[in-house]
C-alpha cells in the first residue's frame, strides 16, 4: 500500500558523500544511457525522440514552405504556365496537406516530448517507447505522402478531400487513397501522442506539485492533447468511409444512391476547426511559459489563463459548421454557430489580455525570444479580427472561398503558431544544445518574416474582396489582381529568407563555442534546473515541488537535486525508474519502470506503415501479412516491457519514502492510457453514430421498410452472445484475483469463440435480410457498424490469447494481474459498443414505428 506522509515534514537527507554521490551518478548513466552509434535508432529518451520530432517537423516544414514558393511564383504575373494545373492542384493540395498534418499538429508533440518531463521534474513520461513508436509512424506515413510529387501521384482535391469529387477513383486517382490512408496512419501518431502526454501531465508529476501548482505550459498540453482526442477520431471514421466507398464502392456521398457529400464536410470539419485551436493554444503556451521569464514575475492571471484555454477548447467543438455557411443549411444553424464563432473571442482575448497585463506591470527584458513573442501578438490579433468578420454569416457569403480567407487563414496560424514557435526556438536551444544562438541573427530573421509576412498576406484581404478565389491556377491581367499577387509573391520569398536565416543560426556548428550557464534566463520552471552539459537521466533526483515557480520560490531546491538528496537518486536495480503520483494532490503511489532503448517500436511502425501502404495499392495479401507482423511485434515489445513481476513488491524512493513496485488499476498509467485510447475510440465510434443520423434527418426515406430490416432475433441473439464475452473477461479477472489461474484462462479463452459467434449472427442478419453495402447509404452504414464491431472483436481476441498467456507463464498472477484489470477495462467498451450499434439496428427503427 501507498505509504501516507506529510511530504513538508520528511526527514532530513543524509549528509553529504562525494563518494556515493559519484557512485550513484554512474548507475544512472549506466541505466539512462543513449545508444550511440547506428544503435542510435532504438533509443526511447524523451531528450532523443524529442530532437527527432522536432527536426523532422521542420524538414516537412520546409518541403511545404518550398511547395508554397512554387504556388507564389506561378501566381506571381497573369497567364503564368511556370507549372502545369495538374501539378499546382497538387502542390497547394500537398503543402495545406503538410503543414496542417506533417508540421503544425506534430511540432506541438516534438516540443512536448522535448520538454515536458523537465518542465515537470520528471525523469521521463511514462511510455517512452510508445513515444518512439508514435515518431516512427509519423515520419513513415509523411515520407509516404510528401514522396508521391516526386511520382506525380500526389493528392490533388485540397487538403479538406471534398466529396463527391473525391470518392469517385476515376476522377481523382491514386492520390486520394495516398492522402487518406497515410493521413490515417499519421493520426495514428498523433493519438498515441496524445495519450502519452495526457497520462504524462496526470500522473507523472513530482511529489507535491498539485493540480492547482502545474506550469502554464502543462496546463496548455493537457487541454490540447485532450482535444486531439476528439478531434481527430472523427476525421478517421470519416477517412473509413471514403475509403470503403473508393476501394469497394460502398455507397457513403453519392446522392444517387442516397448518400450525401455533405457528411463527409461536417465529419471533416468536426475535426478541421478544433485543429485551428489544436494547433494555436500550444504556441500560446510557448508564450506563457516565456513572458514571465523575461518579466521577471509569475503570469498576472494564471488560473483566467487555465479556464479560458479549457473554454477555447470547449467552444471549438461547437464551430465547425463556420466553414458550412454556403452550404445551404436552415438559417437557425447558421446563426447558432455564427454566434459560437464570435463567442470564441472571448476567452481568447481573456489570454491575450492577461499577456498584457504582465508586461504592464513589469519591465520586461528585451531578447529575441521576446521580439518573436511580440510579433506573435500582433500578427494574431490582427488575424483574430478578420476572424470577427468571417464569423458574421452575410460577410461569409461574400468572402466564402476567397483570398479574403487565405490571408484570414494565414494572418491566424502564422501569427498564433509560427512566430511564437520561433520565440521557443530560441528560449530552449540553449537548453537543448547547452549552447547559444546569434542574437544579431535572431534579429535579422524576425524581421525579414515578419515584414516579408505581412507584405505576401496583407494584400491577400484586398485580392480577395476584389473577387479573386481560391486555389486558382491562373488569372487574366483583365481581372485587376497582377500588382497585388506580385507584392504577395516578394513578401513570400522574403519571408522565405527570413526562415533560411534562422536555419543557419539554429543549425551552425557551435561545437568550440562554449556551454552556457546553468539557468540562463534566470526562468522559474523546472526544465531549467538541468545540469549543464546535460545528463539523460533528466533530474538527478525527483524534487518535492510545492510552488508554480520552484526555482525562484525554493531557494536551495537545486543544490538538494543535485546531491541526490530527493527521490530515487540512484538506479541500484538498473531499472529506469519514474514516480507516478494521483491526479489531484500528487501523493506519490509507485515507482515505475519503464522500458529502455529498443528496435521492436521501429519494427512495429514499419509493419503498420506497410499496412497503410500496401492497402493504397489493394495489395491484400502482403497487406495481411504485414498486419500479423505489426500484431506480432507489438505483443512482443508489450510481453517484454510492460507490467514487469518486480524483483521486490516495494523499495525506498529517499526521504524514508517506501512505495511499491507495482500498480494497477487506476493507480496505473497503463489503465489509464487504456481509457484514453478507448475514450478516442469511441469518439471515432460517435462519428459513424453521427453520420447514422445524419443521413436520417438529411433522407426522409433513410429507414427501409420493415420487410428490409435485419432479423430482430438474430441482433438479439448477437448482442447476447457479444455481452456473453463481456462477462467471460469479467469473471476471468475475479478468478485470477481469488488465486484461480486455470479457470482464469478457460474463460479469457471462451470469450473469443462467443465474439466470434456473436458478431456472425449480426452479419447474417444483414446477409439475409438482403443488405448490400454498395446499394443504399442504409445498406452501407448497417455493415460499417458491423464491420467496426468486428474488428474490434478481432483486437479482443488477440488481448484476450496474450493475457491468457500471460496468466500461463506467470507473468499476470493474483497478486500483479494488471493485465487482466486493462483488458477488462477495453471489454467495457467493447460492450457499450455493443448495446449501441444494436438500438441503433434493431431499436431505433422500431422507435421511429418501422415494424
Amino acid at each position: 500500500m501507498t505509504q501516507e506522509i506529510d511530504l513538508s515534514k520528511l526527514p532530513p537527507a543524509e549528509p553529504y558523500d562525494k563518494a556515493r554521490d559519484e557512485a550513484q551518478r554512474a548507475r544512472l548513466m549506466k541505466v539512462w544511457k543513449t545508444p550511440t552509434g547506428w544503435r542510435r535508432i532504438s533509443a526511447v529518451n524523451n531528450s532523443s525522440v524529442g530532437k527527432w520530432y522536432l527536426l523532422t517537423s521542420f524538414a516537412f516544414f520546409t518541403f511545404a514552405g518550398f511547395l508554397a514558393l512554387l504556388i507564389r511564383a506561378q501566381l506571381a504575373v497573369p497567364n503564368n504556365d511556370l507549372l502545369s494545373q495538374s501539378l499546382y492542384n497538387q502542390l497547394f493540395t500537398l503543402h495545406g496537406t503538410a503543414m496542417m498534418f506533417l508540421f503544425a499538429v506534430p511540432i506541438f508533440e516534438a516540443v512536448a516530448i522535448l520538454i515536458l518531463p523537465e518542465i515537470l521534474g520528471a525523469r521521463d513520461l511514462p511510455f517512452p517507447r510508445l513515444s518512439a513508436f508514435g515518431y516512427w509512424c509519423f515520419l513513415i506515413g509523411g515520407l509516404f505522402v510528401c514522396g508521391s510529387v516526386f511520382f506525380g501521384v500526389a493528392p490533388d482535391g485540397g487538403w479538406f478531400m471534398y466529396t463527391p469529387l473525391s470518392s469517385d477513383p476515376d476522377y481523382s486517382g491514386l492520390g486520394a487513397d495516398i492522402w487518406l490512408l497515410g493521413l490515417s496512419f499519421i493520426e495514428v501518431s498523433s493519438i498515441a501522442a496524445a495519450v502519452e502526454l495526457i497520462v504524462g501531465v496526470l500522473k507523472s508529476r513530482p511529489p507535491g506539485m498539485r493540480l492547482n501548482l502545474i506550469p502554464l505550459y502543462c496546463w496548455y498540453v493537457l487541454v490540447v492533447a485532450g482535444m486531439i482526442l476528439f478531434a481527430f477520431p472523427p476525421l478517421i471514421a470519416g477517412d473509413l468511409l471514403l475509403e470503403m466507398e473508393r476501394a469497394f464502392n460502398w455507397a457513403f456521398f453519392d446522392p444517387d444512391r442516397g448518400g450525401d457529400p455533405l457528411l463527409w464536410q461536417h465529419l471533416f470539419w468536426i475535426f478541421g476547426h478544433p485543429e485551428v485551436y489544436i494547433i494555436f493554444l500550444p504556441s500560446i503556451a510557448l508564450i506563457a511559459t516565456i513572458l514571465p521569464t523575461f518579466a521577471g514575475r509569475p503570469m498576472v492571471g494564471h488560473s483566467w489563463i487555465v479556464l479560458s484555454a479549457v473554454g477555447v477548447a470547449f467552444l471549438s467543438f461547437g464551430l465547425w459548421v463556420h466553414h458550412m455557411f454556403t452550404t445551404g443549411l436552415p438559417e437557425i444553424s447558421l446563426s447558432f454557430f455564427s454566434a459560437a464563432s464570435e463567442a470564441v473571442a472571448v476567452p481568447t482575448g481573456i489570454q491575450i489580455f492577461c499577456f498584457i497585463a504582465t508586461m504592464l506591470v513589469s519591465k520586461v527584458r528585451r531578447s529575441v525570444p521576446m521580439l518573436f513573442a511580440g510579433g506573435a501578438l500582433a500578427i494574431f490579433v490582427f488575424g483574430g479580427l478578420t476572424g470577427v468578420m468571417v464569423a458574421l454569416v452575410p460577410f461569409d457569403w461574400q468572402a466564402h472561398d476567397s483570398y479574403f480567407v487565405v490571408a484570414h487563414l494565414h494572418y491566424t496560424l502564422i501569427g498564433g503558431m509560427l512566430f511564437p514557435l520561433f520565440a521557443g526556438v530560441h528560449y530552449w536551444y540553449p537548453f537543448v544544445t547547452q549552447k547559444r544562438m546569434s542574437d544579431k541573427l535572431g534579429r535579422w530573421s524576425f524581421w525579414l518574416m515578419f515584414g516579408g509576412f505581412n507584405l505576401a498576406f496583407l494584400p491577400m484581404h484586398w485580392t480577395g474582396v476584389m473577387g479573386m478565389p481560391r486555389r486558382v491556377w491562373t488569372y487574366d491581367v483583365s481581372d485587376g489582381w497582377a500588382v497585388l499577387n506580385m507584392v504577395s509573391t516578394i513578401g513570400a520569398f522574403i519571408f522565405a529568407s527570413g526562415f533560411v536565416v534562422l536555419a543557419v543560426n539554429v543549425l551552425w556548428p557551435r561545437g568550440k563555442a562554449p556551454l552556457v550557464e546553468r539557468n540562463l534566463w534566470n526562468a522559474g520552471t523546472m526544465e531549467w534546473s538541468a545540469e549543464v552539459p546535460d545528463k539523460p537521466w533528466g533530474v538527478r533526483s525527483i524534487p518535492y515541488i510545492h510552488t508554480r515557480y520552484p526555482l525562484w520560490e525554493q531557494k536551495e531546491l537545486l543544490g538538494e537535486m543535485d546531491r541526490g538528496e530527493w527521490f530515487l537518486p540512484d538506479a541500484e536495480e538498473g531499472k529506469r525508474e519514474l514516480i507516478i503520483t494521483d491526479i489531484l494532490d500528487a501523493r506519490p503511489l509507485y515507482v515505475q519502470r519503464v522500458g529502455g532503448p529498443s528496435y521492436l517500436t521501429l519494427g512495429s511502425a514499419f509493419c503498420l506503415g506497410a499496412v497503410f501502404i500496401l492497402a493504397t495499392f489493394h495489395l491484400w495479401t502482403l497487406t495481411l501479412l504485414f498486419g500479423a507482423g505489426f500484431i506480432g511485434f507489438t505483443l512482443w515489445w508489450l510481453w517484454t516491457g510492460t507490467s514487469e513481476i518486480p524483483e521486490k513488491p516495494e523499495k525506498e524512493a529517499g526521504r524514508g519514502l517506501v512505495l511499491p513496485t507495482y500498480a494497477q488499476g487506476n493507480n496505473s498509467p497503463g489503465w489509464w492510457a487504456v481509457f484514453i485510447t478507448m475514450t478516442g475510440d469511441m469518439t471515432a465510434f460517435m462519428g459513424l453514430v453521427f453520420s447514422y443520423f445524419f443521413y436520417w434527418t438529411a433522407l426522409p426515406d433513410f429507414l427501409p421498410g420493415a420487410a428490409r430490416l435485419p432479423g430482430f432475433g438474430w441482433l438479439l441473439v448477437g448482442l447476447a452472445l457479444l455481452l456473453a464475452g463481456w462477462v467471460t473477461a469479467l469473471l476471468a479477472r475475479e478468478r485470477l484475483t481469488a488465486g484461480g489461474t486455470g479457470q482464469a484462462m478457460a474463460l479469457l479463452v471462451a470469450g473469443v469463440p462467443l465474439g466470434a459467434l456473436g458478431i456472425g449472427a449480426w452479419g447474417w442478419a444483414a446477409r439475409s435480410a438482403g443488405f448490400d453495402p454498395t446499394e443504399t447509404s442504409f445498406d452501407a452504414t448497417v455493415w460499417v457498424l458491423i464491420l467496426w464491431m468486428g474488428l474490434h472483436l478481432l483486437l479482443d481476441a488477440v488481448m484476450r490469447l496474450y493475457v491468457a498467456a500471460r496468466v500461463w507463464r506467470s507473468r499476470c498472477t493474483p497478486r500483479y494481474r494488471a493485465d487482466s484489470v486493462n483488458l477488462t477495462l477495453f471489454t467495457h467498451f467493447l460492450a457499450l459498443t455493443a448495446v449501441v450499434i444494436f438500438a441503433l439496428l434493431a431499436l431505433f427503427p422500431m422507435l421511429m414505428g418501422v415494424v
